[in-house]
């Protein structure tokens, strides 16, 4: 769709896309100096880090040290995580916890201290929390902040559609910068139904993993990789987009949509147990000798051979041994919903499924969370930063946007870029209203499911063809769609969708190992070096 005449913009110094704790944390470090508007395309809270139930990974042990921390992440990463990347976010992580608690966010204490926890794959107790329920409250004290912060404007129903580009435009390149420099986007208000122009020379893309691409998933719908496929159109390179993270324990109930049963229920003790009607036997210790406390691409493939093998719907897991008082006190979240729904966890196991969890690749951005295109930053789970590598670590995410919130916004302060031109608005002078919505709802159910059955937690290069195939022709459907028709946030969100879906197969089919979370029939084995998944836009 081309855009057209000049007309009066929406300016800022910064424009923020996501207001989960990448997006806010940023907004708020940035709004000393800068006016940052904030886009997120339904409330401020309806993105992944709300749902965070875990917690934050730091070193404030004594006995812990910042040497075991990044060994941790390198092990989990299966050999893929960048030492430099790792260590960076490993030696910024107290700070970071530091700012949450002098914002006010309440962690879990216990005879005057912070309370850690321990999750699969740490070596020490280092996850600092609020009881079962982290996300939630880090975001209700950073909207707090935001909403009384003067300099950050926040856009509620905004959903990205573009990025605007030098290139895009075919303007050549200001003095003294780069041949392609972000200049701005346009984002759909649902308000008005309109598209409207924003310009600002710094972009932030804050928006998230992409977990909706697959038929089961812990994500909420929000989580459907806006900011990966707008930058790959844009011009970015992704990179090791074929490690997504399957959450071993999502809540198996026909009444529960993508409620995550924590990590740290198996740190505190929770066992994996097989169905009564194969004995409710533990299987775990068979699969690894750390058992239910090994990383979760382990105990993720684990589940799922065991289902397979078995025919079940599900395994459970078995907190019940531990107190009552010790569940309420830990996880009462966990322990209410599960109750709402007729289980009562100190009493019998919880049923658990596997569900895509965390989209472990990205934008590719280095330290300052600078992306290849100037004036474009990505933070948090849209990006690859390097940390993660083949899988990530437990409570490795959200101290991740936290560290590059900050150094992205340090390196926007410190690196000025003039206001840009006028730039064109929306053209939907050729575009009518869409008559066939159920077009819509029928290929995002198609592309979930055989993104579910093809590329999900074990891989073949027969599945992958197959689903490369589908691909293929949805994207065909969908460019028709978008071409003629006024556009809607869930036509954005099943284009963005099939964008990123074509990454990762194309990213799966590229690796000819198995390696942390890409697992493949066709090639079981691990590579003796390990090397990153780079795709480059034509």
């Amino acid at each position: 769709m081309a855009p057209i005449t000049p007309i009066t913009q929406h300016a800022f110094d910064v424009l923020i896309v996501g207001s989960g704790l990448a997006g806010l944390s940023a907004a708020l470090h940035l709004a000393a100096t800068h006016r940052v508007a904030v886009l997120t395309k339904r409330g401020m809270s309806d993105g992944s880090s709300a749902w965070a139930q875990g917690g934050i990974a730091a070193v404030l042990a004594k006995g812990d040290s910042f040497d075991a921390h990044v060994q941790d992440t390198l092990v989990a990463g299966a050999g893929l995580s960048d030492p430099a990347a790792t260590r960076f976010v490993v030696e910024h992580s107290p700070e970071s916890v530091d700012w949450l608690r002098a914002l006010g966010v309440p962690f879990s204490e216990e005879d005057g201290h912070l309370h850690l926890t321990r999750e699969g794959g740490h070596s020490a107790r280092r996850i600092v929390h609020v009881t079962d329920a982290t996300g939630a409250a880090v975001q209700k004290t950073l909207i707090e902040h935001v909403r009384r912060t003067p300099n950050i404007t926040m856009l509620e129903n905004h959903t990205l559609v573009d990025l605007i580009t030098r290139r895009k435009l075919g303007l050549p390149a200001a003095d003294g910068q780069a041949a392609n420099q972000c200049l701005g986007l346009y984002a759909l208000d649902e308000v008005t139904d309109e598209v409207h122009t924003f310009s600002a020379p710094h972009t932030i893309l804050a928006t998230g993993g992409a977990g909706k691409v697959y038929l089961y998933t812990t994500n909420p719908d929000t989580a459907t990789g806006d900011g990966i496929a707008a930058a790959w159109r844009a011009g970015c390179r992704v990179t090791n987009m074929e490690f997504i993270q399957f959450h071993p324990t999502c809540l198996y109930h026909p009444h529960a949509k993508s409620f995550l049963i924590s990590e740290a229920v198996r740190g505190e003790g929770g066992r994996l147990l097989l169905p009564a009607s194969a004995g409710s036997t533990r299987f775990m210790p068979q699969h690894d000798a750390r058992a239910e406390l090994a990383p979760r691409d382990v105990v993720a493939r684990a589940i799922d051979f065991e289902m397979k093998k078995g025919g079940f719907d599900c395994v459970y897991l078995d907190i019940s041994h531990q107190p009552l008082a010790f569940i309420r006190e830990h996880f009462p979240n966990i322990y209410a919903r599960c109750l709402e729904l007729g289980i009562d966890i100190s009493k019998q196991p919880i049923p658990v499924v596997p569900a895509a969890h965390y989209t472990c690749g990205g934008i590719h951005t280095d330290l300052a969370g600078r992306t290849d295109i100037t004036g474009l930053h990505a933070i948090g789970e849209a990006t690859y930063t390097g940390l993660h590598g083949a899988n990530r670590l437990a409570s490795n995410s959200l101290v991740e946007c936290m560290v590059f919130a900050r150094s992205a916004a340090t390196d926007i302060v410190v690196t000025p870029f003039p206001m840009p031109p006028a730039l064109p608005a929306w053209d939907e002078s050729r575009v009518t209203d869409a008559d066939e919505a159920v077009v819509i709802s029928h290929n995002w159910d198609e592309l979930r499911r055989f993104m579910w059955d093809y590329v999900g937690i074990v891989r073949t290069n027969k599945r992958l063809e197959r689903a490369a195939h589908r691909i293929a022709l949805l994207q065909g459907e969908i460019q028709e769609f978008y071409a003629h028709f006024h556009v809607t946030r869930d036509l954005l969100e099943l284009r963005n969708l099939v964008q990123v879906a074509e990454l990762i197969v194309r990213s799966a089919q590229a690796r000819h190992e198995s390696r942390g979370l890409h697992f493949s029939r066709d090639y079981p084995e691990m590579a003796e070096k390990a090397v990153p998944t780079v795709l480059t836009p034509d």
